[in-house]
């Protein structure tokens, strides 16, 4: 059930509207674009991404010094991101600046012209992005592990793309890429507070339309990944850093899996942001051998991803792996007991509940909710299918998860 301070609307091009009634002055509002990573063809490598900076540099009424200058001549903020499967244009600005914000962000996704002169230029500040991330292990080791586990899925490719490709495109293969992609019936616009929702729909419909949603022989669909992806494997990396990375995780539950909900807690229990994470307690609290140790579970619409990470000496190595597959057997063989099954609930729907006042993080998460799932972003149901989980069920979920001879690792070493 929809609660009363949320409405939705899908404009006849086939947009859909989502916004949610708030009494903060500040609105945050934008597109969830259903297109990613894997949604490129094999010779569009890194193209995603590669439009998502092109977007801010030149549309048929605006020029990149007018995109740029705004929303920030009035204080507000304009961002935009690519993941594997969205990209998000966002944007957070005084209510009396939502729509100045709607025309700016409709104009940009929809009307972009993508000039040859911007890409030669931008397509340098991306090699640029590249190189900093290669030089960025402990993020980098995160892109080489899904390309481990999600070997022959679309999942597996990297999000940056590579320079050689990059400077190879031209303005027709951006055009070529968003008429594929860039669609009203391909996107969300989502709003997060307190604004006049049938006012922004009438807005949006203005804009909209010469935006129209039409069939496309180019939009390729992703395929699907499910569990059975290539076996665990064990990867070792000389990358010469001063200290050790390692990845250990599993592909698993999709976003809309029962048991994701168990999985949630379990991994805030191991090594979510908590001080009193298991892990954290054991390698850095007591053994004193790591400074951080994290565990995460992303999903994505057919399948997810569960990590640990840590750096460490490369001589504590083999130490640390086996304090953490000690620990992960620990989940598997010992249940919770009922005052820490209950301390790990409170601890979970706490977090959950103080997640609202993220507020832009919260606005992102409701647009891609709907995008990719059609439904509303419900914290209060979470908390409670959080809430009724039994201990055996973590225990089942554990040892379908974290069972050892599931789990990759990947190591990024030093020979100094």
């Amino acid at each position: 059930m929809i609660p009363a301070n949320c409405h939705t609307y899908t404009l006849a091009n086939g947009l859909r509207v989502i916004h949610e009634q708030t009494d903060s002055p500040v609105v945050y509002c934008g597109y969830v674009m259903r297109v990613g990573t894997r949604h490129e063809q094999p010779a569009e490598s890194g193209m995603a991404h590669f439009i998502e900076h092109l977007t801010f540099k030149g549309t048929h009424r605006r020029r990149a010094w007018q995109i740029s200058n705004g929303l920030e001549r009035v204080g507000g903020e304009l961002n935009a991101y690519t993941t594997k499967q969205e990209t998000v244009y966002c944007a957070t600005v005084l209510r009396p600046d939502f729509a100045r914000a709607v025309d700016l962000l409709t104009d940009i996704v929809f009307h972009s012209t993508y000039p040859q002169t911007e890409i030669d230029r931008e397509v340098e500040v991306i090699c640029d992005e590249i190189d900093s991330f290669k030089d960025s292990p402990s993020e980098l080791i995160f892109d080489e592990f899904e390309s481990l586990v999600f070997e022959g899925c679309d999942l597996g490719r990297d999000i940056l793309g590579e320079a050689d490709r990059l400077r190879q495109y031209r303005t027709a293969d951006a055009l070529r890429f968003t008429r594929a992609h860039y669609r009203p019936d391909n996107a969300v616009f989502y709003i997060y507070g307190n604004v006049d929702f049938r006012r922004a729909v009438r807005q949006l419909e203005r804009l909209m339309t010469t935006a129209e949603a039409l069939p496309s022989p180019h939009a390729p669909v992703p395929t699907a990944c499910t569990l059975a992806l290539p076996p665990a494997r064990t990867v070792y990396r000389d990358r010469g850093t001063h200290q050790a990375h390692v990845l250990l995780g599993c592909p698993t539950y999709g976003g809309r899996h029962p048991r994701r909900f168990a999985l949630l807690l379990l991994n805030n229990i191991l090594g979510g942001p908590g001080m009193n994470a298991r892990l954290n307690m054991l390698m850095r609290e007591r053994a004193g051998l790591v400074y951080t140790v994290e565990s995460n579970y992303a999903t994505y619409v057919d399948v997810g991803l569960w990590t640990v990470y840590f750096g460490c000496d490369a001589d504590d190595v083999d130490r640390c792996l086996r304090m953490a597959r000690r620990e992960l057997q620990r989940m598997i063989d010992q249940p919770l007991t009922a005052r820490q099954l209950a301390a790990a609930k409170k601890q979970f729907i706490g977090q959950i509940g103080i997640s609202r006042e993220a507020r832009e993080s919260y606005a992102i998460s409701l647009g891609k909710t709907y995008a990719h799932y059609d439904t509303w972003r419900d914290l209060d149901a979470l908390a409670q299918a959080v809430s009724a989980l039994t201990s055996e069920e973590l225990q089942a979920v554990a040892a379908e998860v974290f069972a050892a001879d599931g789990l990759s690792l990947l190591v990024y070493t030093t020979s100094r």
